[in-house]
């Protein structure tokens, strides 16, 4: 005797069809989403620079700016990193950005900083960028005024320096 039990190819290939179109509907949504959370990444970590700066040139850097990554996690003694060890050099990839800090105003300190960062390369401004691994994402940067800034479109690499305040749009 024989049994009929079970579902027929017809009724498996539009199971496999429906689940094909949710899956379509929800890839891109999910990409968005992804995206949206590197971009909030990449916003967060030029404001930590930020704060990180501003926590260095008060306490440590006798009014002076850090100019690499390295010099704000540079620990002397008992002295903490003034930036998560996320961020200790760079360069350094996060959530699909490059961040880099610098100085253009560097070699003005007579003094080094408490953590021993060279009195040498300490500036009194400094400027971060965040720039994306995935061009079509949007460009950060930021700088001793403290806003953050976005640049969008393919290699649209903003062009930051101590006191830039035309580059990019000022994030809201």
């Amino acid at each position: 005797m024989k049994s009929n039990k079970g579902f027929t190819l017809i009724e498996l290939l539009i199971v496999v069809a429906i689940i094909g179109i949710i899956a379509a509907i929800a890839i891109p949504g999910l990409l968005r989403a992804r995206q949206a959370g590197n971009e909030a990444s990449g916003i967060g970590s030029m404001r930590s620079v930020n704060s990180a700066q501003a926590t260095f040139a008060a306490s440590c850097g006798n009014g002076f700016f850090a100019p690499t990554l390295e010099d704000l996690v540079l620990v002397n003694g008992t002295s903490s990193p003034f930036i998560g060890i996320d961020l200790n050099a760079n360069g350094v990839i996060k959530s699909t950005y490059a961040i880099a800090v610098g100085t253009d105003s560097a070699g003005t300190a007579t003094v080094a900083a408490c953590n021993g960062a060279a009195a040498a390369g300490l500036g009194v401004g400094y400027w971060a960028t965040a720039s994306p691994l995935d061009t079509t994402m949007r460009y950060f940067g930021t700088n001793t005024s403290g806003t953050i800034f976005f640049e969008v479109g393919v290699g649209a690499a903003l062009a930051m320096t101590d006191t830039s305040t035309g580059v990019g749009t000022a994030l809201q």
